[in-house]
C-alpha cells in the first residue's frame, strides 16, 4: 500500500523514511492551519476588544502565565530554547496584529546582548527603534500611542537615573521584566525592564512592585543592609552622598519594611514613588 499524506504505516510494520517524512509534512500542515485558526480568533478578538481604541494590546500578566505553562508542560528532546522563542514570536506578532506597536531600545553602546534579547522576545515583525540612552527610550514611549521600551535592569553610567521619569501620574511605568522564564543557560538572559504607558488594571501584574526612592546617606553599609530584602539598582543623585534607587519589592515584603530598613541602616529617605510592577521571576531548576 502506498501511504497518502494522512495515512500511517500498518500496525507492526517498521516505518520507512518516506513514512516519517509524510508524517512530518502532515504535522507541519496541521501547525500552519492552527496558526491560521489562531489568527482568525485574534481577528474576532480585535472586534470584541476594540483594541484600536484602547492603546497597547500588550498583556504582561497573560504572557507571564502562558510562558510558565509552556515550560511546565514541555517534554521530549526538543530544546526548551526553541519552544520558548517560537512562542515568544507567536505572542509578540499576534499582539502586533491586534494593535501595531514599536519597541524602543537603548543601543548607544552597540550592545549585542540587547539586540539578541529584543529579537528573541519580539521577533522580526515588530519594528525596533534604536535610541541613545535609556532616558530617550522612556521619552519615546511617553510620546507614543502604545509602544514599548526596553531598558537594562541596571544603573546607567552618567546622566540622570532613567527611572525618575516614571514617577508621577500618567507617566510610563515598568510593566514586565524579561525574560519571563529564567534559567542558567537562557540564550537571552539579559535582565530587561519593559516600559509602557500605564495599562488597565486587569492587564498589569504586580507580584513584584518597583519603587523609585531618593535617599541621602547612601553607602556600602546601607546597600548591604538592603540586599536581603529587595533587588536594588542605585545611581548617584543630586548631593554628595545621595542616591536614586530603583527597588524591586517581592510579594513577601512591603515597601514600608524596605524604607524602614534604609532608615535603620543610617540613610534618610527623601521621597518614594511606585513606578510599576512585574511578575515574580520564574526560574527553571537546573537539570540534575
Amino acid at each position: 500500500m502506498v501511504n497518502t499524506p494522512n495515512s500511517k504505516p500498518a500496525a507492526g510494520r517498521q516505518p520507512t523514511l518516506a513514512d516519517l517524512r509524510a508524517e512530518i509534512d502532515r504535522i507541519d500542515r496541521a501547525m500552519h492551519e492552527l496558526l491560521i485558526e489562531r489568527s482568525g480568533i485574534i481577528d474576532t478578538l480585535i472586534s470584541v476588544k476594540k483594541s484600536g481604541e484602547t492603546g497597547s494590546a500588550f498583556r504582561p500578566a497573560r504572557e507571564a502565565s502562558m510562558m510558565r505553562a509552556l515550560v511546565e508542560r514541555h517534554r521530549g528532546i526538543l530544546p526548551l530554547d526553541t519552544v520558548e522563542i517560537i512562542w515568544r514570536v507567536i505572542i509578540a506578532t499576534f499582539t502586533y496584529v491586534q494593535q501595531a506597536y514599536s519597541v524602543h531600545v537603548d543601543l548607544s553602546s552597540g550592545d549585542a546582548l540587547v539586540r539578541d534579547s529584543v529579537r528573541f522576545h519580539f521577533g522580526y515583525t515588530v519594528p525596533v527603534v534604536q535610541h541613545v540612552g535609556a532616558a530617550a527610550v522612556v521619552d519615546a514611549v511617553a510620546s507614543s500611542r502604545g509602544d514599548l521600551g526596553l531598558v537594562r535592569a541596571e544603573a546607567v553610567a552618567g546622566g540622570k537615573p532613567w527611572w525618575t521619569a516614571l514617577e508621577g501620574e500618567g507617566t510610563p511605568k515598568i510593566i514586565a521584566r524579561l525574560p519571563f522564564v529564567e534559567r542558567g543557560d537562557h540564550p537571552a538572559a539579559l535582565p530587561l525592564f519593559v516600559v509602557s504607558k500605564p495599562l488597565p488594571a486587569d492587564a498589569a501584574l504586580s507580584e513584584v512592585e518597583v519603587w523609585s526612592v531618593h535617599v541621602a546617606g547612601w553607602n556600602t553599609s546601607v546597600a548591604r543592609a538592603l540586599a536581603p530584602l529587595a533587588e536594588v539598582v542605585a545611581q548617584p543623585d543630586s548631593g554628595l552622598d545621595s542616591a536614586a534607587l530603583l527597588i524591586s519589592v517581592p510579594q513577601s515584603r512591603k515597601v514600608e519594611q524596605v524604607l524602614a530598613s534604609l532608615k535603620e541602616a543610617g540613610a534618610s529617605v527623601r521621597s518614594s514613588a511606585l513606578v510599576g510592577g512585574h511578575a515574580t521571576r520564574y526560574t527553571v531548576p537546573p537539570k540534575s
